[in-house]
């Protein structure tokens, strides 16, 4: 199902095209797939907007026009979600998404001075792609790593405990091609490659799927003393005061 697209200085743009006949044949199957996991087929749209971010590395009105096909839903349906999330890029972008987190802790404890610079070593703004193609650099919301402040994402792997210089030879190193390890989780894809995870298959790289499970060690802290694993901190009283327990 197509329709009209959006306006643009008063003027309807033609339908989106097609994808050539071999790939669009390699997207259904795929499509197929991942729509006979839910029991209602517009469930699938999220991931099936990351499969057709996979071919691209962005969500091009092909791709979406595809959803929508696949799907029975109107391609403003889909436009509507591929637009609220941040997750799906609209533009064409680089193989690394580098993502600094600028929430607040992130942001007292190093992250804005980190994205700043960056933004000035990569000669980029917000959401732009070096002249490369091999780096975007965005400021992302909160990552729920709060306890490894500030940190870098890159394709959403965690980089923790960053400051501008380790950040700065970071995007160095992916630049150059040369290996880059995330403080924790798999190792690094590139973004259509992220982007087919996402969508539901399987990381075929030995090893990949056993390194990306679980939190840190400091975001199992107080799991691990509910379960009485580790002794019940002290706690110290900012006065250095003493409080018996129950008291005020």
């Amino acid at each position: 199902m197509t329709e009209i697209g959006p306006t643009r200085l008063g003027m309807p743009q033609l339908p989106a095209p097609d994808y050539p006949a071999d790939v669009r044949a390699r997207l259904e199957a795929d499509a197929a797939e991942v729509v006979a996991r839910y029991p209602d087929s517009r469930s699938a749209l999220l991931p099936l907007l990351h499969l057709v971010q996979s071919e691209e590395g962005h969500v091009t009105r092909t791709g979406m026009r595809f959803c929508a096909e696949v799907l029975g839903l109107t391609t403003a349906e889909v436009t509507a979600v591929a637009t609220f999330y941040t997750m799906y890029r609209r533009k064409p972008s680089g193989d690394y998404q580098v993502g600094v987190c600028t929430n607040t802790l992130c942001a007292v404890m190093g992250g804005d001075a980190i994205f700043e610079e960056l933004k000035e070593h990569l000669g980029v703004g917000n959401n732009e792609t070096t002249a490369d193609g091999k780096v975007t650099l965005e400021h992302i919301e909160c990552n729920a790593a709060c306890d490894f402040a500030p940190v870098v994402m890159v394709n959403w792997e965690f980089f923790d405990n960053q400051t501008p210089q380790s950040a700065k030879a970071l995007v160095d190193d992916l630049r150059a091609g040369r290996p880059v390890s995330p403080t924790r989780g798999a190792p690094l894809c590139t973004y259509k490659e992220t982007a087919r995870i996402l969508a539901g298959f399987p990381d075929e790289r030995p090893g990949a799927v056993e390194a990306s499970g679980g939190a840190g060690p400091a975001s199992l802290v107080g799991l691990r003393i509910a379960r009485g694993e580790n002794p019940h901190p002290s706690i110290v009283h900012p006065r250095g005061e003493s409080s018996a327990e129950g008291g005020e």
